[in-house]
């Protein structure tokens, strides 16, 4: 089954800067660098999720050791993020005191990543760095609301939050957030419990513009929630095992990656996944260099080596998340592997412009409205 970085969450993003001991310190942009030893010292520490990256029979991660011999540059390559907040959590002590975090680049997903960039925990890219990243980047991932230009922020791999549903077993089509409320359904839905991967779809459904969201649209969304719980309508709320609910038969409908839809797909052809009508969430996990860390101009180098489309590509190949670089399908388009070649035209890879129509980024939950919202969330999702 597919690994979901996004699905570990759980009751992710419940925590808030308090709870994790952490005093909110705001670090302005002059005190956040460190002495870059890039120069002289040629190598990189990364951190990122497990089974992110490409991978070969012989245990080595082809696109990353390419860029160690081409450039010179020894990555020290970690997969210890298994959770954004608990990866806060351990990272956080020290950005907040102004320390040298260990590391120079570190992969979380947005809404997270917009809580680094509210802090000030991140640097600025140097745009001189990032020739491709300003050439390649996907247009409609180019200016999330919590980072605006991206100047903090560079997508690592893409997805979208929608719906999964068993077609046969259900006996039709699915078209809308509104159709999962329907009555043959009851007892049959599963949503995310983690607030941040949720309510963006349900706040869409409602008419919201999720990059402007209000207080009064999140409480909204989260009260009709409540009255499908109340009513037994939502089955129960989930990780990643909402693909285990799903394949078993005992949900038929539920919110869903994309990132997994390829793999439940191929299990079994009767699932189907779609962007609602009123609206899909379009989320990243990005790439961010932490304060103070020791070799950001490598850091720069490496994520733009990876936008390069043909590298872009390989790595779209393996991980099969949306690819931030939209150029990389006429790459695989090309590729004398027919079953490569098939990626250029799988719509969870590299969206149509229909299916691009309806998908909307969010603003991140601030600081101020992440204790209210989670404790009414986690009343009716019951984490």
């Amino acid at each position: 089954m597919t690994f979901t970085r996004r699905a570990l969450l759980g009751t992710a993003g419940l925590l808030s800067l308090s709870a994790c001991g952490i005093p909110a310190a705001y670090v302005p942009e002059e005190r956040r660098a460190g002495p870059d030893k890039s120069e002289q010292d040629k190598s990189l520490q990364f951190s990122n999720w497990t089974q992110y990256i490409d991978t070969d029979d012989k245990g080595g991660r082809p696109t990353l050791d390419a860029f160690a011999e081409d450039a010179g540059i020894e990555v020290s390559y970690t997969e210890d993020i298994n959770d954004n907040d608990e990866f806060f959590g351990k990272i956080s002590p020290v950005l907040a005191q102004g320390g040298d975090p260990g590391r120079d680049l570190m992969v979380v997903s947005d809404w997270m990543a917009g809580r680094y960039v509210s802090l000030g925990w991140v640097q600025q890219y140097e745009a001189a760095n990032l020739p491709n990243v300003a050439k390649y980047l996907d247009p409609q991932l180019a200016s999330p609301a919590w980072d605006p230009g991206r100047r903090h922020s560079v997508p690592w791999q893409s997805g979208i939050t929608g719906i999964a549903y068993n077609r046969k077993a259900l006996g039709r089509e699915l078209k809308s957030t509104a159709d999962l409320w329907a009555p043959d359904l009851k007892g049959r839905v599963t949503l995310f419990a983690g607030m941040d991967e949720a309510i963006g779809m349900l706040m869409l459904a409602q008419g919201a513009d999720i990059a402007t969201f209000t207080a009064d649209d999140a409480h909204k969304a989260m009260a009709l929630v409540q009255k499908m719980v109340d009513t037994k309508h939502v089955r129960r709320f989930t990780g990643n095992d909402y693909t285990s609910d799903l394949a078993s038969g005992a949900a038929i409908a539920c919110q869903a990656y994309s990132g997994d839809a390829i793999q439940l797909k191929a299990e079994n052809p009767d699932i189907e996944f779609v962007v609602p009508e009123e609206g899909g969430e379009l989320w990243a996990e990005s790439l961010l260099v932490p304060n103070r860390a020791a070799h950001k101009t490598n850091a720069e180098l490496l994520i733009d080596y990876y936008y390069r489309p043909e590298v872009a590509a390989e790595l779209a190949a393996a991980v099969q998340y949306i690819c931030p670089v939209p150029a990389a399908r006429e790459v695989l388009a090309k590729s004398e592997d027919p079953e490569t070649a098939a990626l250029a035209e799988e719509p969870l890879m590299f969206p149509t412009d229909e299916m691009r129509a309806r998908l909307r980024t969010m603003r991140d939950v601030t600081a101020e409205e992440r204790p209210d919202f989670h404790k009414v969330w986690g009343n009716v999702a019951g984490v």
